[in-house]
């Protein structure tokens, strides 16, 4: 309980926490470049234009485009969950085996070879239009290389999409089971009903002690590494004797 109160007040004293919050996490900030958002994946000849679908969350470069512009579709087909679930099979299959692994960063492999591996691959694996359309496109424009990141940037989109918010905790020792519950209600209390806390627990004795709690692309600091860094900073300042 102790350890969720500094949380409270570390977070609160920083940001001056509010209400507003909640939808911050689900607003829709930016659209995918439109060379990729414009092309629906999951498209069929004589289907009817539908509803423009908003990202909810802002992701740049490369990968986040193409993450976003896979979002659009996924969301227009309702398989949101079924493309992630597809995606990151197919990301994990790509770093356990360096035959593979090697096989998509090969910028020699011709065209139409590379294609058909991918197209044989998701037939297969019994993948979903949209899935397989996209990583078709993916791997014409020589992007295979960068799935596993794709994958990671559409993982934060689905996570918005369902309302979910993972957090970060990073401590010396593992947190005890009611500490851990106590901080995830914390979380749960100050994002509001609408967003569902995934808590991940990252050990790292480096920090010496203390927590760093990162959500929402925001970090919260309060290790006691960082406290005795900002402090020899302090101590190093030159002494004002006029001051005195």
């Amino acid at each position: 309980m102790a350890l969720c109160n500094r949380v409270r007040s570390e977070i609160f004293n920083k940001l001056g926490f509010v209400a507003s919050q909640r939808s911050n996490l689900q607003r829709s900030l930016i659209s995918p470049s439109t060379s990729l958002a414009s092309r629906n994946y999951a498209d069929l000849p004589g289907q009817k234009k539908e509803k423009k679908v908003k990202i909810p969350k802002a992701l740049y470069g490369g990968s986040g485009n193409y993450a976003s512009a896979l979002y659009i579709a996924a969301v227009k087909a309702n398989a949101v969950e079924k493309v992630e679930s597809e995606l990151l099979a197919f990301a994990e299959a790509v770093k356990n085996s360096a035959k593979f692994s090697e096989f998509t960063k090969d910028p020699s492999v011709a065209k139409d070879i590379r294609v058909k591996a991918i197209q044989e691959i998701c037939g297969e694996a019994k993948f979903s239009d949209v899935t397989k359309n996209f990583l078709v496109i993916v791997a014409e424009n020589l992007r295979l290389k960068n799935i596993d990141t794709i994958a990671k940037r559409f993982v934060e989109l689905s996570m918005a999409y369902k309302g979910e918010v993972k957090a970060t905790v990073t401590t010396v020792f593992p947190l005890p089971p009611e500490e851990e519950k106590a901080l995830k209600d914390t979380l749960q209390e100050m994002l509001g009903t609408g967003a569902k806390v995934y808590l991940e627990q990252k050990i790292d004795p480096s920090i010496l002690g203390g927590i760093v709690l990162e959500f929402s692309q925001k970090v919260f600091d309060m290790s006691i590494k960082t406290r005795a860094q900002q402090m020899e900073r302090i101590l190093r300042e030159p002494v004002n004797i006029g001051n005195i």
